[in-house]
């Protein structure tokens, strides 16, 4: 007992050790960031477009192109992952093989990486889809077949989509399985059962699901350079089949592509950090929503 003990502290001491090692390199990336990048962090960087060369000028249009790919990306992933989970958790049988090779897929997107999403919405998306749009909707006229912020959201939804599945999944696992017994004794049908039932307990779940995607969502590159994002585009997008400036690849393209990467730190530590508190912003503005949710189901409203 006195050997397990020293085991158990030993293992709690690493755990600890390990947890401010993680804190303390937080600290120093974001202090960094916080402290390089407050310098050109003005109203006119924020709210004015790039210029020539993009030394000068803002970058207001991949601020509103960040948020504009994330919110579509939002509406698109939530439906069909928590569709997908409702599926696989209430309808399909615990033995179906259907619903084991939707797991495996899953679990495989998971892990595939980021740059194979873009080359697959490059060749699905844009290529096939948007090609075949064009030739039926616009007689073979460009319109869709081209990178726009629709292709790119629908291929970050299915980047993020296995995250929405496994919490949305997991949120329903977590309902006692008496509510759905109730709910049948009372002459519910199983969508009664669902509607009513499971899905307002499992919001909260589902919502956490969303903020991981938007989190995970605003912050990719790779996707979006092969769909929708531009190098330099001062308009702002204002259809589906326009391309758009994101913050993610703004930064790319001033690190690999500027001639003078030490003249242009400042702009990289400022747009970075505009990154992080748009990351920040949505994720909060999604945990006031998931928080509003909770309190109008626990007054029964």
């Amino acid at each position: 007992m006195h050997q397990q003990a020293i085991i158990g502290r030993v293992f709690q001491t690493l755990s600890g050790i390990a947890c401010v090692i993680i804190m303390a390199m937080v600290v120093v990336i974001i202090g960094n960031i916080l402290i390089h990048g407050v310098e050109k962090l003005t109203w006119g960087f924020l709210f004015r477009a790039p210029e020539a060369g993009m030394t000068e000028g803002g970058i207001f249009p991949a601020i509103f192109g960040t948020a504009a790919l994330v919110i579509l990306m939002t509406l698109a992933v939530i439906p069909l992952g928590v569709a997908t989970a409702v599926y696989m958790h209430e309808y399909a049988s615990k033995r179906s093989r259907l619903v084991q090779l939707v797991r495996l897929a899953i679990q495989n997107l998971a892990g595939v990486p980021a740059i194979v999403f873009g080359l697959f919405g490059l060749g699905f998306f844009i290529e096939f889809v948007g090609r075949g749009m064009d030739s039926v909707l616009y007689g073979g006229a460009l319109a869709y077949g081209q990178p726009a912020i629709i292709w790119a959201a629908l291929t970050m939804a299915l980047l993020t989509l296995p995250t929405v599945v496994v919490a949305t999944e997991e949120a329903l696992r977590a309902i006692p399985q008496n509510y759905r017994e109730v709910a049948y004794s009372l002459g519910a049908t199983r969508w009664q059962m669902i509607r009513k039932v499971v899905l307002p307990q499992a919001v909260g779940g589902i919502l956490t699901g969303g903020i991981l995607a938007v989190s995970r969502g605003s912050g990719e590159v790779a996707p979006v350079m092969f769909t929708g994002a531009a190098y330099f585009l001062p308009e702002l997008p204002t259809r589906l089949n326009n391309q758009f400036m994101e913050l993610g690849y703004h930064v790319y393209v001033m690190t690999t592509q500027s001639p003078d990467v030490e003249a242009t730190k400042p702009l990289l530590y400022s747009t970075v950090l505009v990154l992080l508190l748009l990351t920040f912003a949505l994720n909060f503005t999604a945990i006031l929503i998931r928080a509003r949710i909770r309190k109008r189901l626990r007054h029964g409203r």
